[in-house]
């Protein structure tokens, strides 16, 4: 979009020539690139290999406003909201906008029978006789509840059903597509065959409500749909039970409603189902009456996860046997799953002597793979460049826990042993390493004095006289971790015994056996 595009769709949900688009589009940039470029030029789009994709000709270059986009299309300001957080931590603060000349798709070497263009799924409706296709947008695998509304749902409008789920940039936390998709082929076979189509699209969730449930709308319109399931909570980040939704209940469905002859889709409302035990069928939860509603039963995500990590048993009227048995290959049992323990703390607090310890037991008490990720030495091997100004020290961390979240995937054990200072970084690591297993930090909690007096190295010395620039506790601060896992009071335990507090919580957690 350019920008004219760009303010008409933040303000009034439509592109300068009053066509309807929810969703602002933009090549987001840093300022030294685009410094580097004048309206006017050309600039190549290239994938991760270097395969240029498209050239675009650059007619506008500006800085918006990420707080007014941010309310405009996400509804809050608030970074914890994960889209706005990532549209104020890691989206360029430079737009550049201008028209696209398509050089190639991008190449996927993964389902490719799965994956078609808009033109490509209107073909093969044709040649099929399709004329009404429901689309059900979805980022999750499909339980016994998604399964019955779905085949309802197409069944009430007379209309085949089209599984559309997305393989793109999805909300932290969902499950990798590559599960996913297992998960939808192994329900497949539940749903008629001559009826129902399964075809991905690589689309990046915003999360942005009710104005994503347009932007859904307009694309499966695009793809040839004549209807769409719209949920009630449709394209909403997960929350905890201390905070309101983002989006009231029925906002989404609303405002698609308002715009639905314009879009030229018919929604279908995704109404919230439950399982009665007495009846031992799903049922419409606002149709079931005051006496029936203790027979009710269902499993929250949460739920779902702790079962799956612990091995517990997952009901067959909640999800069927196939999904399940996905599921379990992607969740294997705790203890068996990968983790990282990441030491932070103050230089000479005692860190890499208490890696080193863990390390020690962890070889003697599992066979699993376990790897020491030093400070130091990530220092003078991934890092060895860098020097100790912030963005230097962040990028540091990133690397270092880049290599963390790998062994992590993989089910062996990381000990991170840095200093990383600053708690937003941590909390980053801490994310990519979440999505695949299970992070332990633990603030070594060892005193600025204790440090300065146990310093064989002489650093803190040199730091107070000048000699050593941005050094942590003295120069450059150190922040504290809020909620650690383990906060370990060096000064008055043996090396030994605050090792086996984490081995203690280790196996607390179900991370190892006793």
């Amino acid at each position: 979009m350019d920008q004219k595009d760009y303010n008409s769709v933040i303000e009034k949900m439509r592109l300068a020539d009053g066509n309807l688009w929810p969703i602002p589009i933009n090549l987001d940039v840093h300022e030294k690139f685009a410094e580097s470029i004048k309206i006017g030029c050309s600039i190549a789009l290239r994938d991760q290999e270097g395969v240029v994709i498209a050239v675009m000709r650059i007619t506008d270059i500006w800085e918006p406003n990420k707080t007014i986009e941010a309310e405009s299309v996400f509804g809050t300001r608030n970074s914890i909201h994960p889209s706005v957080k990532f549209l104020y931590d890691q989206t360029g603060p430079i737009y550049l906008g201008g028209p696209l000349k398509g050089i190639q798709g991008p190449v996927h070497y993964d389902f490719k029978i799965l994956r078609h263009t808009p033109n490509q799924l209107r073909q093969q409706f044709s040649k099929l006789g399709w004329k009404r296709i429901v689309a059900f947008n979805t980022s999750k695998p499909l339980h016994r509840v998604q399964q019955e509304f779905a085949i309802n749902a197409s069944k009430k409008v007379g209309a085949n059903l089209l599984l559309h789920p997305v393989v793109g940039f999805t909300n932290h936390g969902d499950l990798d597509y590559f599960t996913r998709i297992k998960c939808y082929n192994a329900v497949l076979k539940n749903y008629p065959k001559a009826s129902t189509k399964m075809s991905l699209i690589n689309l990046a969730t915003r999360m942005a409500g009710p104005r994503e449930a347009v932007w859904h709308g307009l694309i499966r319109k695009n793809h040839g749909c004549s209807h769409i399931i719209i949920e009630h909570n449709h394209a909403e980040p997960e929350i905890d039970g201390f905070r309101k939704p983002f989006y009231g209940r029925y906002k989404a469905k609303t405002l698609f409603m308002d715009k639905q002859s314009e879009i030229g889709i018919e929604m279908i409302n995704f109404k919230q189902m439950i399982y009665v035990k007495n009846r031992a069928q799903y049922e419409f939860k606002d149709e079931i009456n005051d006496k029936d509603i203790v027979n009710t039963m269902d499993i929250s995500e949460s739920d779902l996860k702790r079962r799956l990590n612990f091995g517990l048993n997952i009901p067959d009227w909640f999800s069927s046997p196939e999904v399940i048995k996905e599921l379990r290959k992607r969740f294997p049992p705790r203890h068996e799953q990968g983790f990282t323990v990441f030491f932070t703390g103050l230089s000479g607090s005692g860190k890499s002597t208490l890696a080193n310890a863990l390390m020690a037991k962890l070889l003697e008490k599992t066979d699993r793979p376990t790897t020491l990720l030093d400070g130091d030495i990530i220092r003078k091997t991934l890092s060895s460049e860098l020097g100790f100004s912030k963005e230097h020290r962040d990028l540091n961390i990133r690397r270092l826990g880049f290599v963390a979240t790998e062994i992590t995937k993989n089910g062996g054990i990381a000990i991170c042993a840095p200093i990383a200072p600053y708690q937003l970084t941590r909390m980053e690591v801490r994310k990519e390493i979440e999505n695949f297993g299970t992070f332990i930090e633990v603030h070594v909690a060892t005193s600025l004095e204790e440090c300065e007096r146990r310093d064989r190295k002489g650093l803190y010395k040199l730091a107070r006289e000048g000699k050593i620039k941005e050094f942590t506790g003295v120069s450059d601060p150190y922040e504290i971790p809020e909620k650690p896992e383990i906060r370990l009071e060096t000064e008055n335990l043996e090396v030994e015994d605050c090792a086996n507090q984490v081995i203690l919580k280790l196996v607390n957690m179900g991370l190892l056996t006793k």
